[in-house]
């Protein structure tokens, strides 16, 4: 089967593509280097270099005949979204509907969306799982919110299938080490750490130390990018077999706060790692865990990489041997 995957070249585009092609998939990759790297590409896929707000070359791509899209290509830092919301209503809504309307007229039978855990706010009970009320508190997941609000209408009106997987917090980077572009300016948790533990920036700011939580650091449930691979592959096989939609949780069901995060990265890199204590970010929630169990009875899933000292080493192989070859360590 054939598979579009925009935003091949980022971060977790380039994982997912890895999957796709390890399990035999044709794989074309349609990214604009804009934060994705040429690094993060495969020789056995097709790479397009565009942009899908270049219309016309969307719909060339999109009209080769894609049995499924999975579509990665957006903005994603929440403190950044409350300060520049047009760039947000542009990038992730316009985007988005853009792509989603060229899906329909190209006859592509799924669409994978990447969601996120931002789009309930904080919660009200946890774990965190389909059910909960839906309520961002940042405009980021105020965006991922509408589209799959779209995306449900998309279904009924014009029977696009989708999958809708709901990220809590990627990290990591390929186990086998096939991977080894870095991200653009990160602005998660751990590559900001790693940027610290290699010599990038000076020090790592820790938003808010007063939250209601083990440590008064802000606590999130991490996702192995691996694991997140192979949940957009069961999640495009369930839908392509069952001709149903789904919206689903990805979350490995354990808590990390960010001093424990920062605690690992300084026992496995051996590095001091300098942090200082900074005032809370708005629409940052206290914490953030999600139950997979909906994922684990639908698609079979069940993380095998997200334990937090498999995510914090897989993360500083990658950037202590980049930046070793920059001459920075």
């Amino acid at each position: 089967m054939k598979i579009l995957v925009i935003g091949g070249a980022g971060y977790i585009g380039s994982h997912v593509a890895r999957e796709f092609l390890d399990r035999g998939y044709q794989v074309t990759v349609f990214d604009n280097l804009s934060t994705g790297r040429e690094e993060n590409l495969f020789d056995d896929a097709e790479f397009v270099r565009g942009d899908i707000f270049d219309a016309e070359m969307l719909a060339e791509v999109m009209n080769r005949g894609f049995d499924g899209c999975v579509h990665l290509a957006a903005l994603k830092a929440a403190g950044e979204s409350m300060q520049k919301p047009e760039e947000y209503s542009v990038h992730n809504i316009c985007g988005t509907i853009g792509t989603i309307n060229q899906a329909v007229a190209s006859g592509i039978k799924c669409l994978l969306f990447s969601s996120s855990a931002a789009i309930f706010g904080s919660p009200a009970y946890l774990p965190i799982d389909e059910n909960h009320p839906k309520k961002p508190e940042n405009y980021y997941g105020f965006t991922k919110l509408e589209i799959e609000r779209i995306l449900e209408w998309y279904d009924r009106l014009k029977g696009l299938k989708f999958a809708a997987v709901r990220y809590f917090n990627a990290a990591g980077y390929d186990v086998r080490g096939r991977i080894r572009g870095l991200e653009r300016n990160p602005a998660n948790l751990l590559p900001v750490i790693m940027e610290v533990a290699s010599g990038v920036r000076p020090m790592l700011s820790v938003f808010g130390t007063d939250y209601p939580t083990r440590d008064g650091t802000c606590i999130r449930d991490y996702v192995h990018v691996n694991d997140l691979a192979t949940a957009h592959v069961l999640a495009f096989e369930q839908v392509i077999e069952s001709g149903e939609s789904l919206s689903v949780n990805l979350g490995s069901e354990t808590g990390v706060t960010v001093l424990e995060m920062l605690e690992a990265a300084r026992r496995l890199t051996g590095k001091e790692i300098m942090a200082e204590f900074a005032p809370r970010r708005a629409g940052d929630p206290a914490n953030l865990v999600a139950t997979s169990a909906m994922a684990r009875e639908l698609l079979g899933w069940v993380p095998q990489y997200s334990d937090l000292d498999t995510l914090v080493e897989s993360t500083w192989n990658v950037y202590r041997d980049v930046n070793a070859g920059s001459g920075r360590q």
